[in-house]
Formats: structure tokens, sequence, C-alpha cells
């Protein structure tokens, strides 16, 4: 439930363009999963939480009492605005923590990389969990 709520955050967050891909086009999933196994649990916890916070707060950005999964499009984005403006700095941090981890997930997929005529990256060895860092 966690991964698929977070992964909709993040493709709400990052649509689309006519030039480029966005994560609504890209699967974000895998990307939340890996997250979710290699991550330390306050990432995880503060991504969890503004996720889920960002699917619940229309009311208090729009004043439309239904969650944000089921917005519009046009609506998502309002929201994402507007909460990423609110007053409180703690609903706006809600927007940053998704942005940071959309951004992530995103700049290191191949579609967008290939959009900025960049390499892909090369499959991640998976060594930061074995503490094989360098």
């Amino acid at each position: 439930m966690w991964s698929r709520l977070c992964a909709w955050a993040l493709a709400a967050t990052f649509p689309s363009s006519t030039r480029l891909p966005g994560l609504d086009r890209v699967d974000p999933l895998p990307f939340v999963q890996r997250l979710r196994r290699e991550a330390p649990a306050s990432i995880r916890w503060a991504f969890y939480v503004s996720a889920l916070v960002f699917a619940l707060t229309p009311v208090l950005t729009l004043g439309i009492p239904w969650p944000a999964f089921w917005l519009s499009a046009e609506r998502q984005d309002r929201h994402a605005q507007a909460l990423s403006g609110h007053r409180l700095y703690l609903l706006r941090q809600v927007m940053v923590m998704v942005k940071t981890i959309g951004g992530l997930c995103w700049g290191a997929d191949p579609s967008v990389r290939a959009a900025f005529a960049m390499s892909a990256y090369a499959a991640d060895p998976g060594t930061f969990r074995a503490g094989a860092l360098p």
C-alpha cells in the first residue's frame, strides 16, 4: 500500500510535458520499492508521511474534501502548487520531500536521460546496505 501511494504521489508531482517524459509515463514503483529496501528509516517514513499528507490535504489547499487521487490532473497540479507555497512550513516540507525523492527517481530514468542526450546509469551494484562503500 505505501509503495503504491508513494509511486502515485511521485507520478502526480512529476507529470509529462510535450518534450520530457514524466513519472506518469515512467513507472516509479520499482524505484520506490528499492528506496524502501535501501533508504534509512527516517527517509522512508518522511517520504511515506509526505505522500499520505499530499493525498489527504486538498481540503486545505483547494477546499475540496476529496483525496488528491480522486482529482483531475489539473486539480492535482493546482493542489501541488498550493501545497508548495502554503503558509504552514510543515505543509511546504511535504512537497519538498516528495519533490526531492521524485527528482532522484525522474533524473535516474533512462528515458529522461535520453531526452537530455545523456547515457543511462549503469545498474546499481547494491553495495550501500552491504557496507562496501569506498
